[in-house]
């Protein structure tokens, strides 16, 4: 069984650098307090990994 990860933006973008910016936007996130989930890939661990002071993680199932 593949494992998701469910992403929330938890600070705001303003004032971030703009490859952060991109990389949050990548991720699918607009808002904060807006939440997606994403499949636990290396490529999506890397992407939460560039942003981890802007988000929060939850392994979901």
């Amino acid at each position: 069984m593949a494992k998701n990860l469910k992403i929330t933006l938890v600070h705001s973008t303003i004032g971030s650098k703009p490859a952060h910016r991109a990389t949050v936007q990548t991720l699918g996130l607009r808002k904060i307090g807006q939440s997606v989930v994403r499949e636990d890939t290396p490529g999506n661990r890397g992407l939460v990994n560039a942003v981890r002071h802007l988000v929060t993680v939850e392994e979901v199932d």
